[in-house]
C-alpha cells in the first residue's frame, strides 16, 4: 500500500517555503530513508561464488606481483 505525501500550497505562499515544507514532511515520513534502503539494497552472493571471486582476485595479485618482480609490468 502506497501512501501519498500531500502539500498543497496556502496563499500567498512562495515555493521556496512550500518545498521545504514538503521536504520536510518527506524526511517525516520516512519515505526518503526507505527510498535509499532500496535503492542501495545489493543481492546477498552465495558462497561458491563468492570463493570463486576471491580466488580469481588472488590469482591476478600474484601474476601481477611476479610481472612486477620479473619487470615486465611497469608501476605508475
Amino acid at each position: 500500500m502506497v501512501i501519498m505525501t500531500e502539500v498543497k500550497r496556502k496563499k500567498s505562499e512562495t515555493f521556496e517555503s512550500l518545498l521545504r515544507r514538503f521536504n520536510k514532511r518527506m524526511i517525516q515520513s520516512g519515505k526518503i530513508l526507505q527510498a535509499k534502503k532500496v535503492r542501495f539494497k545489493t543481492k546477498a552472493t552465495n558462497k561458491n561464488l563468492a570463493k570463486q571471486l576471491a580466488l580469481r582476485r588472488l590469482k591476478i595479485k600474484t601474476k601481477k606481483d611476479y610481472l612486477r618482480k620479473i619487470g615486465k609490468l611497469i608501476e605508475e
